[in-house]
């Protein structure tokens, strides 16, 4: 009846989203920028490069290379010397050209290449600068066509989804008083405390997953956490990493895994960790080691030296000043080699 249409409808309406409704790479990203997080918009600053030039002589580079010629035509037309050094127009004459209005103007046209003495008369509208590489953008199909226009553009934050990448119904829902790109924002120090307590703050119906996967993800939080990076966000772009910190990434996701007969190869891991958070990744080291597994690290780090189990010392200066072993051995016998450096440090 009527009463059990109207429970259906509610109970729909009401529905959780899936999880591709709430991903950036599905259904969740913003319409506007496609989940990037990011929009392509003109860059002012490229339209006139020489504003020692009159437009006769090209100065509105959108016109060259995107549009056709007689652009210039109208835009005299339009009450703009085109004769004068673009610098010397007046506000008014740079505001049509830039933001004009797309009017349709009846001209005389010649064309710039032909001999003869005849003119086509033609209606065509007016196509300000700005315009013009927006025009030219929408009508992209191949990465040729980018490369005509991206030379006028530049990269900002999507003022749709403010850089989140969500879309507006991916960023509605909330748990315990947090979206999603809020959560998304978080460090993993707040995240850690903040998702101790959803499994209590949902319906009791839902608390055994809820627990299962926080539990997972308190596990991967505090392997994170242990290798010090307890201050990136879930939302941090991979390539905006640090070599180390993405060093450090990878090798949280391998901790616990078999290691037998794997290389691990570490360039500086060390970098820009507290000395505290020195000790937890030469214990991640000795985890790896002890799984079977054998690492290699490149590092001038003392704290890692002295735990290593064998040194090579290379030099004797760096860059091209390098290149040669100066001595190799344990770190005790690097330290009474008097040809290493390196071991003149090693207490």
């Amino acid at each position: 009846g009527i009463s059990s249409a109207y429970l259906s409808m509610s109970l729909r309406a009401v529905s959780a989203p899936s999880a591709e409704e709430l991903s950036f790479n599905s259904q969740g990203a913003c319409q506007r920028c496609g989940g990037t997080g990011i929009v392509r918009t003109v860059n002012p600053d490229t339209l006139v490069p020489d504003d020692s030039l009159t437009i006769n002589e090209g100065a509105v580079a959108p016109w060259n290379s995107l549009m056709w010629s007689l652009m210039t035509d109208i835009c005299r037309e339009m009450g703009v010397r085109t004769d004068v050094p673009f610098r010397e127009l007046t506000k008014q004459e740079k505001e049509i050209v830039f933001h004009g209005p797309a009017v349709k103007k009846h001209i005389l046209y010649r064309p710039k290449k032909s001999d003869s003495n005849d003119f086509a008369e033609l209606d065509f509208t007016y196509f300000n600068a700005i315009y013009t590489v927006e025009n030219a953008l929408a009508k992209v199909k191949d990465e040729k066509g980018m490369k005509r226009v991206e030379k006028f553009l530049k990269e900002d934050i999507c003022p749709d989804c403010h850089g989140t990448r969500l879309s507006a119904a991916a960023r509605a829902p909330k748990l315990q008083g947090i979206s999603l790109d809020e959560a998304c924002a978080m460090t993993l120090s707040e995240l850690v405390v903040w998702v101790k307590g959803v499994p209590q703050s949902l319906p009791e119906e839902m608390r055994p997953m809820a627990q299962s996967i926080c539990e997972a993800f308190q596990a991967t939080a505090k392997r994170l956490m242990d290798l010090g990076l307890g201050y990136l966000t879930l939302g941090e772009e991979t390539p905006g990493l640090s070599g180390g910190e993405a060093q450090r990434l990878k090798l949280a996701s391998e901790i616990g895994k078999t290691q037998e007969d794997s290389v691990f190869v570490f360039d500086e891991p060390s970098i820009g960790l507290h000395p505290l958070d020195v000790q937890v990744l030469l214990g991640v080291f000795q985890a790896l080691l002890h799984h079977g597994a054998t690492v290699v690290v490149i590092e001038h780090d003392l704290d890692v030296i002295k735990n290593a189990d064998y040194v090579i010392d290379m030099g004797p200066g760096g860059g091209e000043a390098g290149g040669q072993i100066i001595a190799s051995g344990t770190p005790q016998e690097i330290k009474e080699n008097p040809n290493s450096v390196t071991g003149s440090y090693i207490s």
